[in-house]
């Protein structure tokens, strides 16, 4: 092994990338196609880095509606496992190891190796490519809805992400510029020099085109969403329970969300699973009822459910990863939780004040009126009943007046005359939250549980949200970056001028160091080819 050879950087990116520990010698007449292969396949890396880097960004942006992933993965397997963690862990894998793979190539280009990727690496590359295409495509088909999130996470992140990309730029441009110094052929380098110009421009101007509702004076910051307590707060206690509405009590909520169904003999209780797997994802039914195949509430009787346990599940599921957290006496509290009624919960409300908005679902068609009878016999102020059932609103507004009417449908709400809107996050621009704020519409955002999307959401002065995670975002006093256009704009620039001033630097230095050793290579030729005349002359002067 030569001398070279016992660089342990050279050996290694050298062993990782092309699994060859020596250094290969490749005839001449092969070199210029392997140069060009090399090429190619340091493209492919490079590609495949960046594709994986952007699936990675999108599933953790995702990661606000992982419980959606997991519902559809026990709909379809009846089985409740945290698929939507194993999805993070494989492409955090795949991620990692592009990456590395990409830093590895740079290394080489860098210390003037071969780019010989090993067939293993390109096995791998092609699969990394497959399971992406089969995560866009399940998204294209199985969860089209979740796609506005990602353009709506770069209102939080692109300022960040452009300071990201301008350091890497920075630091890439040496190897850029390596890579220049070792093309060959003329096209090659204007190649080289074209890509990296046009990328350099639109990494440096594309904060031009960047708009957040967090670059904004800090005076002008409206106030903090309210927060409602979807299901209860179900990362801190079984969801749809007294115990889940408590805790989240805890949290300062100004209203519950729940789902409401109604029994065999009428009563209405708390409920969301209502179709594929009811009852099966949050109790025992299968255990006290294992002859019956339960398919809707009306199946079975309040009594029946009352005897269902509804928080064992929670703590062998675990299903937000909280459970470690919980008191022993919490934990115990959450064992022996049951359904609730819906009269269980306006009683609570009542005594705290708090209001109560719900999904109905329907399977009698007077499900309706013995839900509103149910909230007018309860005695809790009509005025905390957010309602929220589209069916027969009609009914609703003239035997209940005084209820809240929450609408998820935005021309239905203007065409009746409603002032507060229910709707997912994504559905909504910053733009359209401003603009109904300014007309005094109440507008709720469903569900949150991510600080970006919290602090995003507050920037663009939504009213309340419905969360998952109260406890975590009761405690923030401000946005998690707020930010004046003025200062964004300096910052943006010297960040410009100073990645400009060390790329110059960087390619001066490059250029001088080609200069030297071109130098120093013309004189070794130059002294080799003296000594070789003289050689040739020798016996002539010896006869001389």
């Amino acid at each position: 092994m030569s001398q070279d050879d016992r660089v342990c950087c050279r050996v290694c990116s050298r062993g990782f990338y092309s699994c060859h520990w020596k250094h290969s010698s490749i005839p001449k007449t092969k070199q210029s196609f392997s140069f060009q292969h090399a090429c190619c396949w340091f493209s492919v890396v490079t590609l495949v880095s960046l594709l994986s880097l952007c699936w990675m960004y999108m599933v953790m942006v995702m990661f606000n509606d992982r419980e959606d992933v997991n519902w559809e993965g026990f709909r379809q397997l009846k089985r409740w496992v945290n698929w939507f963690m194993v999805l993070i862990i494989i492409s955090a894998v795949l991620t990692s190891y592009c990456v590395l793979l990409l830093l590895f190539a740079l290394v080489q280009v860098a210390l003037r190796e071969p780019l010989n990727l090993h067939w293993l690496h390109k096995i791998f590359l092609f699969f990394g490519v497959i399971f992406v295409a089969f995560g866009v495509t399940g998204i294209c088909l199985k969860w089209q809805r979740e796609w506005p999130t990602v353009p709506l996470s770069l209102q939080a992140t692109a300022p960040f992400l452009q300071f990201g990309a301008v350091g890497a730029l920075t630091l890439l441009s040496f190897f850029v510029f390596r890579g220049f110094d070792m093309a060959e052929k003329k096209w090659s380098k204007l190649l080289i020099a074209g890509i990296f110009v046009v990328l350099s421009a639109a990494i440096f101007l594309c904060p031009l085109s960047i708009q957040s509702p967090c670059l904004m004076e800090p005076n002008e910051l409206p106030a903090k969403p309210n927060l409602i307590g979807h299901r209860g707060a179900p990362m801190l206690a079984p969801e749809n329970t007294m115990m889940s509405f408590n805790r989240s009590m805890e949290c300062g909520v100004t209203a519950f969300e729940t789902d409401v169904q109604l029994s065999k003999d009428r009563i209405p209780f708390l409920m969301h699973d209502n179709t594929s797997g009811f009852l099966m994802r949050t109790t025992n039914v299968k255990e006290k009822f294992p002859d019956e195949n339960f398919s809707h509430s009306a199946n079975l009787t309040w009594k029946e459910l009352q005897s269902l346990n509804a928080g064992e599940w929670f703590l062998k599921t675990d299903p937000f990863h909280s459970v470690s957290e919980l008191s022993e006496e919490k934990a115990e509290t959450a064992r022996h939780q049951t359904i609730p009624s819906l009269c269980q919960l306006l009683n609570l409300a009542k005594q705290h004040n708090i209001a109560v908005m719900f999904d109905l679902y329907h399977n009698h068609k007077n499900d309706t009126v013995d839900t509103v009878e149910t909230i007018l016999n309860s005695s809790i102020d009509p005025k905390l009943v957010l309602w929220l059932p589209p069916a027969e609103r009609k009914y609703v507004k003239e035997t209940a007046p005084d209820f809240i009417q929450v609408y998820d449908d935005e021309s239905v709400m203007l065409k009746e005359g409603g002032s507060y809107l229910n709707v997912k996050y994504s559905k909504f621009s910053t733009e359209d939250i401003r603009r109904h704020r300014s007309k005094n519409v109440t507008v709720n955002m469903w569900v949150v549980n991510e600080r970006w999307l919290f602090s995003l959401l507050w920037c663009a002065g939504a009213s309340s949200v419905t969360t998952n995670s109260c406890h975590l975002l009761k405690d923030m006093e401000r946005p998690d970056w707020l930010m004046a256009p003025l200062t964004y704009r300096m910052i943006w620039i010297a960040v410009d001028i100073a990645s400009i001033l060390m790329m110059t630097g960087l390619y001066i230095f490059q250029w001088k160091t080609h200069c030297f050793w071109n130098r120093k290579g013309t004189e070794s030729q130059r002294n080799t080819t003296s000594a070789s005349n003289e050689k040739e002359l020798a016996p002539f002067l010896t006869t001389v």
